[in-house]
């Protein structure tokens, strides 16, 4: 699909338009292609070849995405990017968690004797990140003056809106943001050997005011990303150039 296949690649993933928006009309030398209903545009950015979707909101939707952006695109690395709830008092709205590793609170199948969010078959239950991504996303966010933690971030279908269950999702795997895809773009990456990263601005705290705190701080929070994971990109480039 890449015009330069020499040039080291990258994936954006989003899990709404918002958030892959900004990036298409900087794009160049590119064009669009629809593998498995996700629309994929792509072209060249900070010199390097450059691949974003919207996924969609939820694991499966998250888990289509990332094997059809690796089975037709080959990305050297994917970048997960998007919005969360938070599960510390390190992250407040507009902040920005940074994902260590990911892990996929909703799988359960402890009454068997496992730990809780194992993925059987392959037997793990955190995905981790690559440092490379971790160190550069850091970089971003301090380079826009945002404060940001790095740390587990927990994927599950579900928003979380309870503090009850903020408090389980932090008690049980150190989680510091919960969301809804990126332990399902770690897994698949995993699979695919395809080194990944975490991005996830605030847009609430994960408690049993959350909707109403996601409604008013989504624009927030989606500014804070976009400018973490432009100065991310051109870092990256700068790198890999």
């Amino acid at each position: 699909m890449f015009n330069n296949t020499k040039n080291y690649s990258v994936g954006v993933i989003g899990a709404m338009k918002a958030e892959i928006d900004a990036l298409k009309p900087r794009l160049e030398n590119g064009g669009t292609a629809t593998v498995s209903g996700v629309e994929f545009v792509y072209g060249e950015l900070f010199g390097m070849n450059v691949v974003a979707a919207v996924c969609g909101i939820g694991k499966v939707f998250a888990a289509i995405c990332a094997e059809a952006m690796i089975v037709t695109f080959k990305p050297d690395v994917i970048i997960n990017a998007g919005v969360g709830g938070s599960l510390t008092d390190k992250l407040d709205i507009g902040d920005a968690g940074i994902a260590t590793a990911v892990v996929q609170h909703d799988m359960d199948t402890t009454p068997l004797g496992d730990p809780k969010g194992l993925i059987s078959g392959i037997n793990k239950v955190y995905f981790d990140c690559a440092d490379e991504c971790v160190s550069l996303l850091t970089e971003a966010a301090a380079e826009h003056g945002i404060n940001c933690a790095k740390g587990v971030i927990a994927s599950g279908d579900c928003f979380v809106n309870s503090a009850a269950k903020r408090d389980e999702l932090r008690n049980d795997f150190s989680a510091i943001v919960c969301e809804m895809e990126s332990g399902a773009i770690g897994h698949v990456c995993y699979v695919n050997g395809t080194p990944f990263g975490v991005l996830r601005t605030i847009s609430d705290n994960g408690d049993d005011e959350s909707h109403n705190d996601y409604a008013v701080s989504l624009k927030k929070a989606a500014a804070a990303e976009l400018d973490i994971l432009e100065s991310f990109l051109r870092k990256l480039g700068e790198k890999h150039a």
